[in-house]
């Protein structure tokens, strides 16, 4: 892991360190997703040649599911397509209100080049676009404003005919973010733009400049989305990665909402199959129980046809390219050879690296994970975090610091209460446990 940069790998030493999962850099300890890379390739290149794709995501807590989309979302980048990671609850972003979650599309929406949120260097750039195909006609020379601008209007009815149809308050929006651009009009245009992201209480005059009306409503979500997917592929990305993360939460809100939601997950997965949005890469994650329990997706009998799998074969020969996916979760091996990934990657930039190796060597880091998955009553699957947390933080940080420091003498593992999240507080047996190692 030598080529690795110092930024980045302090990146990702920082996330573990917090117990988080790195918002890059995920394919250097990618365990266990092998199996994965064809798969996700093949969907790749579909997404890079309009094609549009779905993939549920199946595991329980603290199997990997973020860390999965993210590794994702990586691989997504490098293809240079644009990526979003949108969490679903209750309160803040209800799967049934659609509005909502295309807004947290755009407040998350990123590229390989431009950081959340990414939207209004994606128009700029898509506006950029259309000037330089106008004047490659060679049809208006760059020195006539006036030509250029209309000559430009003209090709955005064009390329947005088929979003105007349903939606033209899309296009509107964009002519008139442009105006005030051009105009030098900041404030207009930032608010003009603001309400394209499906922002709400926008200025009055912002709107009435623009020749758009109220708010985004849940119908024209959908619309707002097949535009956004046509600026992003003119601007140069030829698709879109839209992870809806935690959609589990579903089962615990009450039943009129659950119903509406997993309803408008199966439109959103039949839009997507009927080749409405060229170019999106449609991702949801769920445990086990939302899947197959009686508050979930069985709740639906539509919804739960589209994505019955069969699981009950050998987790090895499940079948990577299968609407529904499960992550297979850590063992104790997978655990180790994540550690070994994790010290090594910490070891390169380090100046003690021959002793951290020495100190932190395999058979330790054996005995470490197995002494974290036995304080969380042997449940290997949701050791991850906390393992690469204690890792990190207080065992490969003391031993770069201090020269005297040896792990096996000098730290007693203790897992607290309040340090864990439900899941792991859960598995645990006690609010403080001093484990040996």
């Amino acid at each position: 892991m030598s080529g690795v940069s110092p930024a980045r790998r302090r990146e990702v030493i920082d996330a573990l360190r917090r117990g988080a999962v790195p918002s890059a850099g995920l394919d250097l300890f990618a365990v266990g997703l092998d199996r994965f890379v064809a798969s996700v390739d093949e969907d790749l290149d579909a997404i890079s040649a309009g094609g549009s794709v779905f993939k549920a995501i199946r595991g329980e807590y603290g199997s990997g599911k973020t860390f999965f989309t993210r590794w994702l979302a990586e691989r997504a980048k490098r293809a240079n397509l644009a990526t979003a990671e949108v969490q679903i609850s209750e309160n803040e972003t209800p799967l049934h209100k659609l509005e909502t979650v295309y807004r947290r599309l755009t407040e998350r929406l990123t590229t390989a080049t431009f950081p959340p949120s990414a939207l209004r260097p994606v128009v700029d750039g898509w506006f950029y676009a259309l000037e330089e195909d106008v004047l490659a006609a060679g049809d208006v020379t760059p020195d006539d404003a006036t030509a250029l601008d209309r000559a430009v209007g003209t090709l955005l009815d064009h390329r947005l005919a088929a979003v105007s149809r349903s939606a033209p308050a899309f296009a509107a929006a964009l002519r008139g973010y442009r105006t005030a651009s051009l105009d030098g009009d900041s404030a207009t245009a930032e608010a003009v733009l603001a309400w394209l992201g499906g922002q709400p209480h926008v200025a009055a005059s912002a709107r009435r400049a623009a020749g758009v009306r109220g708010d985004l409503d849940h119908f024209a979500a959908l619309s707002f989305l097949q535009g956004l997917l046509a600026v992003l592929r003119d601007s140069g990305h030829p698709g879109l990665l839209l992870v809806l993360d935690e959609v589990e939460t579903l089962q615990r809100v009450r039943s009129d909402a659950r119903d509406k939601a997993l309803n408008a997950l199966r439109q959103l997965i039949d839009e997507v199959y009927s080749g409405r949005f060229p170019g999106l890469y449609l991702v949801i994650t769920g445990t086990p129980a939302f899947y197959e329990g009686p508050q979930g997706v069985q709740r639906l009998t539509p919804l739960a046809q589209r994505l019955a799998v069969d699981f009950t074969t050998d987790p090895r020969f499940d079948n990577p390219r299968a609407v529904q996916i499960r992550l297979p979760g850590f063992t104790v091996d997978s655990l180790l050879e994540l550690g070994g990934r994790v010290r090594d990657l910490y070891a390169d930039g380090s100046t003690a690296s021959e002793r951290i190796h020495h100190m932190v060597d395999d058979a330790y880091l054996g005995d470490l994970a197995r002494a974290v998955a036995g304080g969380l009553g042997g449940k290997v699957g949701v050791a991850p975090r906390l393992f690469l947390k204690k890792l990190v933080g207080e065992v490969l940080d003391r031993v770069d610091q201090y020269a005297d420091f040896d792990p096996r003498q000098h730290y007693a593992l203790t897992l607290s209460a309040t340090e864990m999240t439900d899941v792991e507080r859960n598995a645990s047996s006690a609010d403080s446990v001093a484990l040996e190692l």
